[in-house]
């Protein structure tokens, strides 16, 4: 029998736990707390205790937080909120403070980063942590002295309350785009979602070229400071000082949002921007390998947004042609699929659709909702479902001076394949197939 617990019988997406409390019971937890009107017969109970409360996502994030003795008000937290761009800002923030001799955890979808030293815990894949593990682990950073958390907070994880009693100094947004509303219900309740970093954070940091960013903060009485292009913390960047060495104009804009947050945790951003020549991308954010006048870049770019951002940036820069290797995701948001095969056949010379984590759907059928966005007419657009064969046909099939960018999964290292998780990395095959690619 297990030690002595509280279960939280909470209803998710595909199970409800209030169907688990016998289990519970016999696993050894001596209370039971559920959120609605139906409750377990008293026999099954037997000097159990049931608490009921309005909200079991709202009980389970205040007392993770208490138990682990809240520990978000020892540390200053950044949260970073945005359909894209949340992974590059948080490392930016992390690597910005540790030039700066701070001590620093970024926690998000690549992982959990102590000093910029990847760290291997036992907690779920997710971008941002449901609060049971959340608080042991600020818990942990606490121990380990870390003076600043900078975290991803994903619509779902502020949805979900995940972060509900984090005490988060500064929330960021970057922009608004297309995804998860199925997941959602909506665009309106993703929109929703987002919108509550700006009632969680104490003081906000706003992308001013994002019409829906404006639009979710203007009714916050948080104190806001405001980025663009050429802005930092309201002030105007020198010519001289602008990080130009970043590739593609949204990493520099990524970059521009994280001097930002340094300007508001008290240094001069003026200071800092010289220091945006040292900065490095993620794994899987325009990773780069270059072989035989080649370029690849592999990209975790899933959106429509995101797409067009990174295509326009390379296409801008070009002096080859454009080949751009994406699928979607399945069991995931349906509008995107064609955005996305119509983003890719306008600022590519050449595509090849493919598979991504298809899940239980049928990877044709995904890749015909993407070929509806082509209008089935484009000679430049190819079909191959398998992705390592599309991966490695794009390679063999540059010439010296192109660049193929493979997008969608960034640093994954999996493929997800009805129930199973293959192995699978865009980098290694690429980085395979540049190897092997005849000159």
């Amino acid at each position: 029998m297990d030690d002595e617990y509280i279960f939280v019988a909470r209803k998710g997406a595909c199970d409800d736990g209030f169907l688990h409390v016998q289990e519970a019971i016999e696993r050894g937890a001596t209370v039971i707390v559920v959120d609605r009107n139906t409750y377990p017969c008293p026999e099954m109970l037997n000097g159990v205790t049931l608490v009921t409360v309005p909200d079991s996502r709202r009980f389970l994030s205040y007392a993770s937080a208490k138990l682990a003795g809240n520990p978000s008000e020892l540390m200053t937290i950044i949260a970073v909120t945005g359909t894209n761009g949340k992974t590059t800002v948080t490392h930016f923030i992390g690597q910005l403070l540790a030039m700066l001799g701070k001590k620093a955890t970024v926690i998000g979808t690549t992982g959990i980063f102590m000093d910029g030293n990847k760290m291997t815990f036992s907690l779920p894949e997710m971008t941002t942590l449901p609060a049971e593990f959340l608080h042991p682990l600020l818990k942990r950073c606490v121990d380990a002295g870390m003076d600043y958390v900078v975290m991803e907070a994903s619509s779902l994880g502020l949805s979900t309350s995940r972060l509900d009693h984090c005490d988060i100094d500064i929330g960021v947004f970057l922009n608004i785009g297309v995804d998860h509303y199925e997941e959602h219900g909506s665009k309106e309740a993703y929109i929703e979602a987002k919108k509550k970093l700006a009632t969680l954070a104490n003081t906000l940091v706003v992308n001013s070229e994002d019409h829906q960013c404006m639009e979710l903060v203007k009714s916050s009485e948080r104190p806001i400071c405001y980025f663009n292009e050429m802005t930092v913390a309201n002030r105007t960047v020198p010519v001289g000082l602008y990080p130009h060495d970043l590739p593609g104009r949204h990493n520099r804009m990524n970059a521009l949002a994280a001097v930002s947050v340094l300007s508001l945790l008290g240094y001069d951003s003026m200071n800092i921007l010289p220091l945006c020549s040292r900065l490095t991308l993620p794994e899987g954010r325009l990773q780069k390998i270059t072989k035989a006048g080649v370029t690849v870049f592999i990209d975790y770019a899933h959106t429509p947004d995101a797409l067009q951002t990174v295509l326009a940036s390379l296409s801008a820069e070009l002096n080859g042609g454009l080949i751009t290797v994406f699928g979607c995701g399945g069991d995931r948001d349906h509008g995107k699929r064609p955005l996305m095969g119509d983003v890719a056949e306008t600022y590519s010379s050449k595509v090849i659709i493919t598979s991504d984590n298809p899940r239980n759907e049928d990877p044709l059928t995904i890749i015909q909702e993407i070929l509806s966005g082509t209008a089935g007419k484009s000679k430049k657009v190819t079909v191959e479902p398998d992705r390592r064969a599309a991966i490695e046909r794009a390679v063999h099939e540059a010439e010296s001076g192109d660049v193929v960018v493979i997008a969608g999964k960034g640093h994954e290292k999996t493929q997800q394949v009805g129930n199973e998780l293959l192995l699978f990395s865009d980098y290694e095959i690429a980085e395979i197939a540049l190897r092997e690619k005849k000159q």
